[in-house]
């Protein structure tokens, strides 16, 4: 049985509606919700999401970047994919059982955590149901047109039970009822439709060594991670209090908005990647390393200095007022989507197709630490700023350490990266931006969208005049002489 897979062009057209989704959803919701639960309604639900996302991270292990890997190697053969999904799916439902567990006795025991408690054990039920999702099987078929769609269906869902049910401050715990929902839902449609590629009978000799020690390499990779896109939030919580972590979320959340959309391209790649570097073809390797890369540099560089200017009437538009104390962290953490774009291909993409995971792991963990210490510095005097700029320093940091690691990589393929017309681009986009400056807009909506309108107009009139090629076709692969095998030791 062979599974029919998509051209990487439709995999990212795919990928770019769902990632539009992800930007359009918050941004009809959050400025409703902001209004109505207030900074210390929001700081309630993400406190508890951000705690619960750890002990979704441990029952998870390293099986949503591991199990695309081993079921796109098998794909084509039904017998040994359905052995391979019955082996990941037995190993997480142990994890998640003890997990469970756990998280439970952490509500009853933990004081911070029993004063939302009702949110506490609400999201345990997304805990638990996580499992059935499965997303990592769809995405090594590459059925990214199903995954989009379904998350748009249970999106415009989840949006229709906010606007009827959530109406003051107190609603808080519905609001994160109806969030769980939205994820919950997706997973068991997931596990349904698992019957049309698989069979659901058991299977002979499963075989769960070979799994584990990629799964656990991944999971404390995933584990670093986390500690610098969660850790800020409950060092905040602890530290500062719901005020602030309000404050950070607003920021961080347009920051990941951001950052999905520039990692758009690559996270369709990872399939294809993976069957580069197994079957040797060295220059397609390069060629699509070349393509992801500028792609990620022409999205993240305007989009980060955009939103610099633009922030505080962004936050004004999606947030209200009340949300103003965020525009500094804003600025400070929307630098950080360039790092997070490259980081997202060069860790993923390229060294876990590679099979150098443990670089990753490497530079995530050192990462994680820079984000550490210097939280303990500055969260205490800055508050959200200081988190914003802790966590965009990390991430500076990580790009660091995967440019050593990938230096193979990237050597051979440095002249065609081509950030100096994304520089200068952007340079004289700010330039209009600034001009703008003196029309006489005092309507916000108005003044923001006038001001994008012009900013990211001559962005791309700057590109039509250099050529730029993914303008032109964004599957288009420069041509690679004498691509040699990238160092796999």
């Amino acid at each position: 049985m062979a599974i029919k897979t998509k051209s990487v062009r439709y995999n990212f057209f795919m990928n770019f509606i769902l990632t539009a989704s992800g930007f359009i959803f918050p941004l009809l919701t959050f400025p409703y919700i902001s209004r109505v639960l207030l900074v210390e309604g929001i700081g309630k639900v993400d406190f508890v999401t951000s705690v619960s996302n750890y002990f979704l991270m441990v029952a998870s292990l390293g099986i949503p970047t591991y199990g695309i890997r081993a079921c796109a190697q098998v794909r084509d053969d039904k017998e040994k994919l359905s052995k391979t999904v019955h082996e990941i799916l037995i190993i997480n439902s142990v994890t998640t059982a003890l997990v469970v567990l756990t998280y439970i006795i952490c509500i009853l025991t933990v004081p911070r955590f029993a004063e939302d408690k009702v949110l506490f054990y609400i999201n345990a039920i997304g805990v638990l149901l996580n499992m059935f999702g499965v997303n990592w099987f769809y995405q090594a078929i590459e059925k990214y047109d199903y995954i989009t769609w379904r998350t748009i269906i249970f999106k415009a869902l989840s949006l229709v039970f906010m606007f009827l049910l959530v109406h003051n401050s107190e609603d808080y715990i519905i609001y994160g009822a109806i969030t769980v929902f939205a994820l919950v839902g997706s997973n068991l449609l997931n596990f349904f439709k698992l019957r049309s590629y698989i069979s659901f009978k058991k299977q002979e000799k499963y075989e769960f060594k070979k799994h584990l020690k990629p799964i656990f390499i991944l999971f404390a990779q995933s584990l670093a991670i986390s500690v610098y896109t969660n850790l800020d939030i409950i060092m905040l919580g602890f530290v500062k209090g719901d005020y602030d972590v309000g404050l950070y979320s607003a920021a961080s959340r347009f920051k990941g908005l951001l950052v999905s959309l520039v990692t758009s391209l690559g996270n369709v790649l990872l399939p294809r990647m993976s069957h580069y570097a197994k079957h040797k073809m060295h220059k397609e390797f390069q060629s699509t390393s070349i393509m992801a890369i500028n792609f990620t540099l022409l999205l993240s560089i305007p989009l980060a200095v955009f939103f610099i200017f633009s922030s505080s009437d962004c936050l004004l538009i999606l947030s209200g007022s009340e949300f103003l104390g965020a525009t500094l962290a804003m600025q400070i953490i929307t630098i950080a989507i360039v790092p997070c774009g490259l980081t997202g291909f060069l860790g993923i993409q390229v060294l876990t197709s590679l099979e150098k995971e443990k670089y990753v792991l490497y530079s995530v963990v050192a990462g994680a630490v820079i984000d550490f210490i210097l939280n303990c510095f500055m969260i205490p005097l800055w508050g959200a700023s200081g988190a914003a700029l802790a966590t965009t320093i990390a991430e500076f940091f990580v790009l660091a350490v995967q440019l050593v690691y990938t230096k193979d990589v990237i050597r051979p393929i440095i002249r065609k990266i081509r950030i100096p017309y994304y520089l200068v681009a952007t340079a004289l986009s700010s330039g209009a931006l600034l001009l703008c400056g003196f029309l006489p807009l005092n309507n916000l909506i108005l003044r923001l969208g006038v001001t994008a309108i012009v900013f990211f107009g001559v962005y791309a009139a700057c590109l039509f005049v250099v050529k730029e090629p993914i303008l032109a076709d964004p599957e288009q692969r420069p041509t690679i002489k004498g691509a040699k095998e990238p160092d796999n030791k």
